[in-house]
């Protein structure tokens, strides 16, 4: 499993605060943020992260049954943890995971080409 990173953490924080930070979905973040530092947070995410990359080496595909629970869940933590990720914001979710190579080179530490697992589980899910 990946180890948290307060300082990436505190970069990354601060490059979508000048990205999003005049949306609602981070007014959301924020307020959430507020109540939950966020620590706890993430390691989930790496817990969810982490599933896929076993679901994968087990060769499940993206559109399984499986795969597609791993998704509703990362949706719902997103949701409970940061913001209402809707199905919109999801898609572009996964597909930051392969565009932008800091996700793609974190989420790869899992086994490679988890990045392009997940995103394409996204993907599905979206359809």
């Amino acid at each position: 499993m990946a180890v948290f990173d307060h300082q990436k953490h505190e970069q990354y924080a601060q490059e979508a605060k000048e990205r999003w930070g005049t949306t609602e979905a981070y007014r959301e973040y924020e307020g959430k943020h507020k109540e939950n530092p966020g620590r706890d947070a993430l390691e989930g995410m790496e817990a969810i992260f982490g599933e896929f990359a076993r679901l994968m080496r087990d060769k499940t595909t993206p559109a399984s049954n499986e795969a597609q629970e791993a998704v509703k869940a990362l949706q719902a933590h997103i949701t409970e943890n940061f913001y209402t990720c809707t199905k919109e914001i999801l898609a572009c979710l996964g597909q930051m995971y392969v565009a932008d190579e800091r996700f793609k080179k974190h989420m790869d530490m899992y086994g490679s080409d988890t990045a392009e697992f997940v995103s394409a589980a996204i993907r599905e899910y979206c359809k």
